[in-house]
């Protein structure tokens, strides 16, 4: 069966993310293909996609290579996050579906749970699925697409810290999802643009250690589901 080039993009793009391949190293079809399993033609067109969305860079001479961002193309990108996010929460208040609500408060109530328990571990994974959740409840594919580049890029360029107080950030994140589901595109706007703007203070840019990685081991590439799987959250 053909892995889709899909894959393979989502697959270089976390290894890319989580450090796997630093800033600034080469990514050879020949060597990404082996690790991932796959032939050589997914990968070329996995690095176009990765190219379009500032991963990569093509360098004459060396070819594809991980991108190396600046710190002002860093804060920009989290100027960017914070301007677009209540607008995905206005777009929510507005389009939002039953399926939509019941996924974000069931994530609430898990996040708060988590939160009085003092377990901090679970906190971040919860946080990215209520953030993706509610860019879906959009409604704009456009959006989303964009949100979800954000958060991506967002990831590799910053390590973010625990808030000092999680049942405080977690109280937030209902407060939103109390104005998405009163269908208050304005209060949401607001209510995320603060949660966004005391999230910020948390970033810290990531400082990579540089590693070999010139012979990587092979990596298993599956295909990676985004959507919200609504019947996995209990209420």
């Amino acid at each position: 069966m053909r892995i889709p080039a899909y894959s393979v993009c989502t697959a270089i793009r976390d290894d890319i993310v989580s450090g796997v391949f630093e800033r600034g190293s080469r990514l050879t079809e020949e060597v990404l293909a082996r690790r991932y399993g796959v032939s050589r033609v997914p990968v070329r067109e996995a690095l176009r996609t990765l190219e379009s969305e500032g991963f990569v860079v093509t360098r004459r001479h060396a070819g594809a290579c991980v991108a190396e961002p600046t710190e002002q193309e860093a804060a920009d990108l989290l100027e960017a996050r914070m301007l677009l996010e209540p607008l995905g929460a206005a777009r929510a208040a507005q389009r939002r579906t039953e399926a939509h609500l019941r996924v974000l408060r069931g994530l609430v109530r898990l996040g708060q749970e988590r939160a009085r328990r003092g377990e901090g571990e679970d906190l971040c994974p919860l946080g990215g699925w209520f953030h993706e959740t509610l860019a879906q409840a959009s409604g704009s594919p456009g959006l989303i697409a964009l949100l979800t580049q954000l958060r991506h890029k967002t990831a590799w360029m910053y390590a973010v810290e625990q808030p000092a107080r999680p049942a405080e950030s977690w109280a937030e994140h209902g407060a939103i999802v109390d104005a998405v589901a009163r269908g208050d595109a304005e209060r949401a706007r607001a209510l995320a643009a603060r949660h966004a703007e005391r999230a910020m203070s948390a970033h810290r840019p990531r400082r990579t250690a540089r590693r070999d990685v010139r012979a990587p081991g092979r990596a298993r590439v599956s295909t990676p589901q985004h959507g919200v799987n609504i019947a996995s959250v209990r209420h």
